[in-house]
């Protein structure tokens, strides 16, 4: 179990506390940290320390050790497995401990550059503190750290690890929430999200390896699911209710159409429409309250385009018209230093005003059918 110090969750006091040295000990395949980036369960320990080295900044972390030393107040937290002794809290800095004393490693991993130790630090690094436990008891201390605490994941290995703590050791999501001190229902909203991107892919709707970037930003999915136009769209089941399966079955097309706009599909040649979640997240969001919108999205219009839609004729036509106003001011005030007798431009401002005019003219027969078509009314 994991106990409380100072409001802080910490490693109880039962674990065994110890020294061992970082030769006898192996990267954690299942943290998930590594697995955002990589099939980690599938990899040599060489394999695993070249995603730490590539993604997690260890240069940084090796100079601090060799100029100030490991410090002793963070012990590595390991668990043993058969013969094995694994780091399942630490998997940075075993690293960087790893990359300082062992140049073969570097050289496999391709570090090129490593800190130079004085002999007394060499020494010094050959044993470093570790606390011995279980996943089962330090997972609180963990979750605590990484989910809800000072060091936090980015969602997707927040998610994975509540997953894991709920399935493997049958751990309510309420429960491991009070556990970490979330208040703020992530937890379970971060359960939801990785379930339904199961599910698609379960469901044969969407395939994460088919995404059209490298990085999976699974907080597209995990911020979109939040917004009603999109959890309506797919018809999203509560964050409570903790199913495998979120999304009713007859909106697994949605689900799909969802998956691809947030992530492409290289196999289709599709970009995803959501480039940054703000704004493409909340015009998306726009898009799928409309119908017309919708079809005009699934018809392969850019979503700025089928933005317009959504907001109907009435709607853009006003900003049309407010937009070309700001445009033109904005001439108008540049006019003695920016026209230079262009007579292109001049020809230009020449079709602008037609323009204007003859949409003016029109606007005002428009209003005065109108009148007409009142005032017969009344006489009837």
């Amino acid at each position: 179990m994991a106990s409380r110090v100072n409001g802080k969750t910490s490693v109880d006091n039962q674990s065994e506390r110890d020294q061992a040295a970082p030769f006898d000990l192996l990267f954690d395949p299942q943290n998930p940290h590594i697995v955002e980036f990589a099939d980690a369960e599938r990899m040599t320990q060489a394999e695993l320390a070249k995603v730490l080295w590539e993604n997690m900044s260890i240069d940084e972390l090796m100079m601090s050790i060799a100029a100030g030393g490991y410090f002793t107040y963070e012990p590595l937290i390991v668990t043993r497995s058969g013969g094995d002794a694994t780091v399942i809290e630490g998997n940075r800095r075993l690293a960087a401990l790893k990359f300082l004393l062992d140049p073969d490693l570097c050289k496999q991993v391709g570090v090129a550059k490593v800190p130079t130790l004085s002999p007394e630090r060499r020494q010094e690094l050959k044993k470093v503190p570790v606390v011995w436990t279980t996943r089962k008891k330090a997972w609180q201390y963990i979750g605590f750290k990484h989910v809800n605490g000072p060091v936090k994941w980015d969602s997707y290995p927040k998610a994975q690890y509540i997953a894991r703590i709920k399935n493997e050791f049958g751990v309510p999501l309420d429960e491991i929430a009070d556990q970490i001190g979330d208040r703020h229902g992530t937890v379970q909203r971060l359960y939801r999200a990785l379930m339904v991107i199961e599910q698609a892919e379960s469901e044969g709707v969407f395939e994460r390896e088919r995404r059209y970037k490298g990085h999976f930003s699974f907080s597209h999915l995990y911020t979109g699911l939040d917004y009603e136009g999109i959890s309506s769209f797919i018809e999203l089941s509560a964050a409570s209710s903790e199913t495998k399966d979120p999304v009713p079955k007859k909106n697994l097309k949605e689900l799909g159409e969802l998956c691809v706009w947030l992530y492409g599909d290289r196999t289709l040649d599709r970009l995803p429409i959501v480039q940054s979640q703000n704004p493409h997240l909340r015009q998306l969001d726009e898009v799928v309250r409309s119908k017309s919108a919708l079809m005009a999205l699934r018809e392969g219009m850019p979503l700025s385009i089928a933005l317009e839609v959504s907001y109907g004729d009435e709607t853009v036509f006003r900003r049309s018209l407010v937009q070309a106003k700001d445009a033109l001011q904005k001439g108008r005030a540049t006019l003695s230093t920016g026209f230079d007798g262009n007579p292109d431009l001049l020809d230009l401002a020449h079709q602008i005003a037609d323009l204007s005019y003859d949409l003016s003219e029109e606007m005002e027969r428009k209003v005065t059918r109108r009148k007409r078509r009142r005032r017969a009314g009344r006489e009837d």
